[in-house]
């Protein structure tokens, strides 16, 4: 069953407050990355911490595990013993604001611009995953209406730099935050309006590569022309990553990739998709074709299929440039690992690409970063039920499933040290949002469906009470 219609109305009474609390969260510069200051993680902690303690939540603390950004946890009891319990995961520090020429308005000043977004480093990734459960919950106590269900919250502080501490901090308060279900408010949607259940995940394959030809640096008019330079070896080592359509040429990097099901393949094709569109949203330059791989559309080939890309690439800057022949260079791969693939495996064919007869003779170190498996589930059961009914209520429009090419390490093993719990994976990214680029924004229009839906999940959860 919906949400009472009070519940939705309190939402709308107080949206533009809410609003001016993602702000005010968001204009604290939490970064979580290495040589930004900590002490923002902890101030970040103890804003959210205020907004759950302000909301009427119960049992609020900020805590730490080891040398970890701090997490906040927070509950509030509904109906009690016997009644299902959802554990609701958001993250509080965000990624570092990248190039601050790049941003119309400052990256931690949030402002609204013509268009109706919020723009702001960290204002969907994932500051408003946090505000939109705070303005459901927030909504039902004002109203008098005593939850549905019981509910818990989890909002971490290292989730952009691979949440290296969580499952040691969840098997520590295990039982403080057993539930029955976990909803991760950091997923996106397959468009803007269209709210989406995401039951797939790639995973993640690093190889940090060096490359070294001479054992200095050269004057390159008094030394070019009989000796190479490791900047043009490495470049040239990495163009034998992709054949000249852009596709993998790692041999057998694919060899073990599952193919989608048949209802897998069915829900893919009764997405919507505009090729206009998706460039649009890409940016991808006029005359710039999409890499086609077998006649695989391109949902299947950001969800299911392996990619590999350059994502580092450092030599001389230009700043320092010196009219040299560079004795060293280096650059990092990475694959993006299909959901079943071994990270392992895929791992030693990089490696071993890199290292074979690297050109001219250079020497070639290759050192493996990270190794992230993909993650998959059937979004069935009543759970899953629930979620795209509260989603359809919420957003007005029936849900989709879709996968992401994105990675989140923690999901299976949150999971598994959960006991196996459905895991409703539910965000508001949408292909404009720029997440993790400069001009990072929220659409509000979906900021306050979610916010409904998100007061919808808690009724249609506690059906999961009647179907036990």
């Amino acid at each position: 069953m919906p949400a009472p219609q009070a519940v939705l109305d309190a939402i709308d009474s107080r949206f533009d407050a809410t609003c001016d609390e993602l702000v005010a969260l968001t204009r604290i510069p939490g970064v979580s990355a290495a040589g930004f200051d900590p002490a923002e993680l902890v101030r970040s902690a103890d804003a959210v911490a205020a907004l759950f303690s302000d909301a009427g939540l119960d049992d609020v603390e900020v805590l730490r595990i080891g040398d970890a950004h701090p997490y906040v946890v927070a509950e509030k009891r509904g109906p009690g013993a016997g009644f299902p319990t959802v554990l609701i995961y958001a993250h509080h520090d965000v990624q570092p604001p990248g190039r601050l020429d790049r941003w119309l308005t400052p990256a931690f000043e949030p402002s609204v611009r013509e268009d109706g977004r919020l723009y702001g480093r960290g204002v969907v990734d994932d500051k408003a995953g946090i505000l939109l459960h705070v303005a459901a919950l927030r909504a039902w106590l004002a109203v008098g209406e005593p939850l549905p269900i019981n509910v818990k919250l989890i909002v971490e502080g290292e989730e952009e730099i691979g949440s290296g501490h969580l499952v040691e901090f969840l098997r520590q308060h295990r039982e403080r935050l057993a539930a029955d279900v976990l909803v991760l408010s950091d997923t996106q949607n397959l468009d803007t309006g269209i709210p989406s259940l995401t039951t797939s995940l790639r995973g993640i394959v690093q190889v940090d590569v060096t490359v070294r030809v001479l054992d200095h640096p050269l004057h390159s008019g008094m030394w070019g022309g009989p000796l190479p330079d490791a900047a043009t070896a490495l470049s040239r080592l990495l163009g034998r990553l992709v054949d000249d359509a852009g596709r993998c040429a790692v041999p057998e990097l694919d060899a073990d990739v599952p193919a989608p099901s048949r209802a897998e393949r069915a829900e893919i094709a009764a997405l919507p998709y505009d090729e206009a569109t998706f460039r649009r949203d890409a940016g991808i330059l006029d005359g710039v074709p999409l890499v086609d791989e077998a006649g695989r559309s391109p949902y299947e080939q950001l969800w299911f299929r392996p990619s590999i890309a350059v994502t580092a690439l450092e030599a001389v800057p230009f700043a320092t440039a010196a009219n040299q022949l560079v004795d060293e260079a280096r650059a990092r791969i990475g694959v993006r690992v299909a959901p079943g693939q071994d990270p392992e495996r895929v791992a030693r064919c990089v490696v071993d690409f890199v290292t074979t007869a690297p050109p001219f003779g250079a020497q070639v170190e290759a050192h493996v970063v990270a190794k992230v498996p993909g993650w998959r589930t059937r979004a069935e059961g009543p759970a899953y039920v629930a979620a795209r009914r509260a989603l359809a209520a919420g957003f007005g429009r029936d849900a989709v499933s879709i996968g992401c090419g994105g990675t989140i390490p923690f999901v299976a093993p949150f999971g598994e040290v959960m006991g196996g719990i459905p895991q409703l994976l539910l965000g508001l990214e949408d292909p404009p949002c720029n997440a993790h680029g400069e001009n990072e924004s929220l659409d509000l229009d979906d900021f306050r469906k979610a916010a409904y839906a998100s007061a919808h999940l808690l009724s249609e959860l506690a059906r999961l009470h009647e179907s036990g």
